[in-house]
This record gives structure tokens, C-alpha cells and sequence, in this order.
């Protein structure tokens, strides 16, 4: 396994990611367990989850699987650097309260608690903004994460779903106080989808954020799904379905498969390998749903992409270029 700073702190972590979106809604606690023992096994160390996954009526649910893992003890919580998040309403559905949600310093308080309860730990590595509140000021949100940083709760706070210039009011605001501001930014960031590229990367390296992409495979489309469909495999569904009815969107899935299969080259291992040499990129997040869809995903650390596969990828899926040139000449 390679390892890497997160972004300008001393913390060394994988480059991969474990997302664990789908342990509870889609993977039960038992093949949870396996996947994570598959991922330490294999040196990945870095796990992202989210106090709301499980979504619905069970929500918190990610976490339970997560601390129940943990409670097995054999250093599981001390090998692993663990990553939540904060910003949803937690309340039971038809009894959302006010303060329930989003960032205000008593909804951050009362959220760091109850996930620490439901991942039997007594402190989180990386506790992370899920969103902009555009309703609570940085001064506010970091004084209560600096309670949190004293009393050994968190040790690092980080982002997601970030714009550019958030990015650099929270971490202005954060010098403002002494503090070291935000450390990472969780973001929508795949070969299809570049947008990240004209603001948030750019904030994120000036500010010295690790960048964790989410949607490596932009929910399936980058992982073979024409080729899938073609050898009676599983179909395209929800909104990869939606895309590929777009006749402009399918050419290019096709262009990018036809690609890779000319090179020898699995999709979704491949733009899992694409992200790895991103500037700024800490590491993807991978969510597997089985054992054996993180053993894919751990290939694509061997993969090493070659420059005529690397342009033939910049020419079916063009990012939008350097900012601000992109947008302003």
C-alpha cells in the first residue's frame, strides 16, 4: 500500500479510500466486517463515512456497523485513520427540530456525541463540514470545533461540497483564530466530471486541503457499464441509465471504453488509476458493496497509466482547463 500526507498535516494515509456508504443499505454487517478486514489486510488504513448514511429510518446505521467492527478490538481503531461527517438531520423522520441540522455550534456539539456513541470511540481523526451552511458564520463553527479539538474529540476538521471561495473564507477565518483550518476537501471529482479543476482544486492546493474525490466511477458510468450491457451483464440503472440516454453522453462512454479495451485496460480500475495522478489528489473514495469490488479497487494502485493512454482520456473527457484562463480569456 502507498501512503501519503493529508494534504499539509503530518497524518499519513492510504490512497484509496474506504467509503461506507453502502454497508447497511446495500451490505449487511456480517460481509461489512469482511470488507474492512479485506482493507486492512491490504494497508488501507483511511475510512470516510457519514453520521446520516444509512439514510432514512436508519440513519446513523454506517457508523453502528462501523463501531461494532471496531469493538472486535485487535487494533482496528488505532490502525485506522476515521473519517465522519456532520451537517444532516438526524431526527427521526416527522420529528425534526430546530438545531437538529447543518453546523450551528449546539447541532455540532450534539452530533460529535452521538457518532462517537455509535462508533465506540472516544475521538474521530477527521470530522467533516458535508455542506455549506450558508446560515452559521466560520467564527462560530470554529469555536466549536477548537471545544471539540481541546477536549480530544476530533483531531483534524475537513470539507465536502465545497466551493473555491468557502474553502478560503473558512481557512481565513480559522488563521484569524490560530487555528490550522481546514485540512481536506471531499468533492464531486471524476474523469467525467471535472468541474472540480477551474476553482475547488486550486483553492484546495493553495490552502494546502488534500483533495478526496467522491464518485470515482460517477455512480457506475465510468466503470464499463456499455460494455456490461452488451454481454448480458448487470444493466445501467438510476441515473447512470438517465445519462446514457443521452446520445452525446453515450458516444463518449463508448469512445472511453473502446479506449481501454484497446490498451487492455479495466474501466473502473482505470479511472480509479486516472485520479491517483491528479494534482492535489489525496486518494478516491472506493465504495464496494462485496469484498471482491475492493479487491478491484486496490488494483488500480498497480496500475501505471502511459501517456498515450493519459491523452487518449484528456481527449474523450477534456477537463475545463487552468483557472482562471478557462473561464476569463
Amino acid at each position: 500500500m502507498e501512503y501519503t500526507q493529508l494534504g499539509r498535516t503530518g497524518l499519513k494515509v492510504s490512497r484509496l479510500v474506504l467509503g461506507t456508504m453502502n454497508f447497511g443499505p446495500q451490505t449487511d454487517e456480517e460481509t461489512s466486517h469482511a470488507i474492512m478486514n479485506t482493507a486492512h489486510d491490504a494497508g488501507l488504513n483511511f475510512f470516510d463515512t457519514a453520521n446520516a448514511y444509512g439514510w432514512g429510518a436508519n440513519k446513523g446505521r454506517t457508523e453502528e456497523i462501523i463501531g461494532s467492527w471496531f469493538a472486535h478490538g485487535a487494533g482496528r481503531r488505532d490502525k485506522t485513520v476515521l473519517a465522519t461527517k456532520v451537517y444532516a438531520n438526524m431526527a427521526a423522520d416527522g420529528d425534526a427540530w430546530p438545531n437538529h441540522d447543518k453546523l450551528s455550534a449546539v447541532n455540532i456539539r450534539r452530533a460529535v456525541e452521538d457518532s462517537l456513541r455509535r462508533l465506540r470511540t472516544d475521538y474521530i481523526d477527521l470530522y467533516q463540514f458535508h455542506h455549506v451552511d450558508r446560515s452559521t458564520p466560520f467564527e462560530e463553527i470554529w469555536q466549536a470545533v477548537d471545544v471539540l479539538i481541546r477536549q480530544g474529540k476530533i483531531l483534524y476538521a475537513g470539507s465536502s461540497n465545497f466551493p473555491g471561495y468557502k474553502i478560503a473564507q473558512a481557512n481565513e477565518t480559522a488563521a484569524g483564530r490560530g487555528m490550522v483550518g481546514l485540512v481536506s476537501e471531499q468533492c464531486l471529482y471524476n474523469l467525467h466530471e471535472r468541474r472540480a479543476e477551474m476553482e475547488v482544486i486550486p483553492a484546495a492546493q493553495e490552502y494546502g486541503l488534500g483533495v478526496i474525490p467522491w464518485s470515482p466511477l460517477h455512480g457506475g458510468l465510468l466503470g464499463g457499464v456499455i460494455k456490461k450491457e452488451v454481454s448480458g451483464g448487470r444493466r445501467a440503472e438510476g441515473r447512470t441509465a438517465e445519462a446514457l440516454a443521452d446520445p452525446a453522453v453515450r458516444a463518449k462512454v463508448q469512445a472511453y471504453e473502446d479506449l481501454l479495451d484497446k490498451h487492455g485496460l479495466e474501466p473502473g480500475e482505470t479511472a480509479l488509476a486516472w485520479l491517483l495522478t491528479r494534482p492535489g489528489v489525496t486518494g478516491p473514495i472506493v465504495g464496494p458493496r462485496t469484498p471482491e469490488q475492493l479487491a478491484s479497487a486496490l488494483r488500480a494502485l498497480e496500475l501505471e497509466l502511459g501517456a498515450e493512454v493519459l491523452a487518449g482520456l484528456d481527449e474523450v473527457f477534456p477537463g475545463p482547463g487552468p483557472s482562471p484562463e478557462a473561464f476569463a480569456w
